[in-house]
């Protein structure tokens, strides 16, 4: 795809108003253009914050931050709240020198990153009520609280993304400040526009915190059933508890001629020995998928979204509704996407550099809406639907990661690929009925996440269709 060079004029006026900034990107192309579209907009344009918008904004000031191993502090980073099921891999500790209490979230607010990727955005539900977040989230609140998810799907539309650009600076590190949200126009409509498209907005955020009570139930009875501890509370076996230096032994029978320390790592023991005492059987994962590939290596054709299928990064694919940027040629990659960068639903991918082991149980829109996966995720078709769910869950537990990760290979950068996989191994148990509600609770909480993500695109239609478009004439 051939990028033309985008220019325009602007009067000595626009500076001013501007306070004096000179980058071209407060002047940019799709800004203004966005601007001349609502200007037509039948509605009455409001500033989305200042002294008459509809909502308010602020951001915590910096701080150092005093990370501990594990603490009552578990924070989330900025990149978090996009995703499906978070958990905090960070904690900080109450030595900290910050109001550790300013820095939680409520439900209600909206959330914006403010630095790097700008104007990612999500809604405070029950997932991360009163959790601790990093400064470097735009913090908003609703004037009027019933306007919470007509503000948020505004910010998500390609108008409320440009104007969020408009107004950012930085050369290297793009960045906003809550005073900038101050210039951002937003229409506002009638009452039942804005109440319908709440609504639906809170009913997605519903169904994803449904989706996560349900894959949290099954983790807990899979963690039940293993009789398993909390990950952290595991004992290790060292070779030499007072030494400085962590030590251990390795029997040559389970050498599997892999010599890294961080194959044999002893906490990888403490679970495998959970499994054994309280499992049918345990099984490599090729025994329950004869479908475990990924994508070689290719040279991509980028598009227009009009003549090319989106094309999700290992990112992307943890968010509910990414916001994809990249489209591959549906000519130039037509026989790659149909037979290998297409998935089906309740495929299970596993991310296989970088951070390795995040899992995805695939949603049923993917397949309708025809996205395709990057080469850097693993599938995984197993042979049943009836076991999908309970894999899923096993992979997404810390367990599951943690015997994943202990297949990885490299020296710069860690890796993991269909054969190491295929090693991971799977415990079975032996209440076979545990297994299956585990399995149908994944399955359930798939289709509840399908349900989101249909919400939010029925309100982004409304949105577009009867709001930000809708004209006098």
């Amino acid at each position: 795809m051939v990028e033309t060079i985008k220019y325009a004029s602007i009067s000595i006026e626009e500076v001013i108003a501007s306070k004096l900034r000179l980058e071209a990107n407060v002047f940019n192309v799709e800004g203004r253009k966005a601007k001349e579209i609502l200007k037509n907009c039948k509605w009455e344009i409001k500033t989305l914050c200042g002294p008459n918008g509809v909502a308010k904004a602020y951001h915590r000031g910096r701080f150092k931050r005093i990370f501990v191993e594990k603490s009552d502090f578990p924070i989330y980073q900025p990149a978090q709240i996009l995703e499906l099921y978070p958990k905090p891999y960070k904690y900080i500790s109450d030595l900290t020198k910050t109001d550790i209490a300013a820095l939680r979230v409520k439900k209600g607010q909206i959330l914006m990153s403010c630095s790097g990727t700008i104007g990612k955005c999500t809604v405070v539900t029950k997932l991360f009520d009163n959790h601790i977040f990093s400064h470097d989230l735009l913090r908003i609140n609703a004037v009027d609280k019933n306007d919470v998810g007509f503000i948020y799907v505004y910010l998500l539309t390609e108008i409320g993304q440009n104007l969020i650009k408009t107004n950012n600076y930085g050369a290297v590190i793009q960045h906003i400040e809550p005073e900038h949200l101050d210039f951002i126009q937003i229409p506002y409509p009638e009452l039942s526009i804005r109440d319908k498209i709440h609504k639906i907005i809170m009913q997605s955020f519903d169904l994803r915190d449904s989706a996560n009570d349900l894959i949290a139930e099954a983790e807990q009875i899979l963690i039940k059933e293993l009789n398993l501890k909390a990950i952290d509370k595991l004992t290790p076996d060292f070779f030499d508890k007072n030494s400085e230096v962590k030590t251990f032994s390795v029997r040559l029978e389970f050498l599997n001629n892999r010599f890294e320390a961080s194959y044999h790592n002893p906490i990888v023991s403490s679970i495998l020995d959970c499994f054994l005492d309280n499992t049918e059987t345990i099984k490599p994962l090729s025994q329950l998928s004869n479908q475990i590939t990924m994508p070689g290596i290719f040279k991509r054709i980028y598009v227009d979204e009009d003549n090319g299928v989106p094309f999700l990064g290992t990112n992307d694919i943890l968010e509910l509704n990414p916001r994809v940027e990249k489209f591959l040629s549906k000519t130039g990659h037509k026989k790659l996407i149909e037979k290998e960068l297409s998935v089906k639903e309740n495929t299970i991918l596993i991310t296989d550099r970088g951070t390795i082991g995040n899992v995805v149980l695939v949603p049923e829109y993917y397949e309708k809406e025809s996205w395709t996966v990057s080469q850097n995720s693993i599938r995984i078709v197993p042979n049943s639907i009836d076991i999908a769910g309970y894999i899923y869950i096993f992979l997404n537990s810390d367990y599951g990661k943690a015997l994943s990760k202990r297949e990885t290979y490299g020296a710069v950068i860690d890796m993991i690929d269909p054969s190491n996989a295929r090693q991971i191994p799977i415990p079975i148990l032996k209440n076979k009925s545990a297994m299956k509600q585990i399995n149908d609770l994944a399955l359930k909480a798939n289709k509840l996440r399908a349900e989101a993500y249909y919400k939010e695109k029925e309100a982004m239609k409304i949105m577009n269709e009867e709001v930000i478009y809708a004209s006098n004439e």
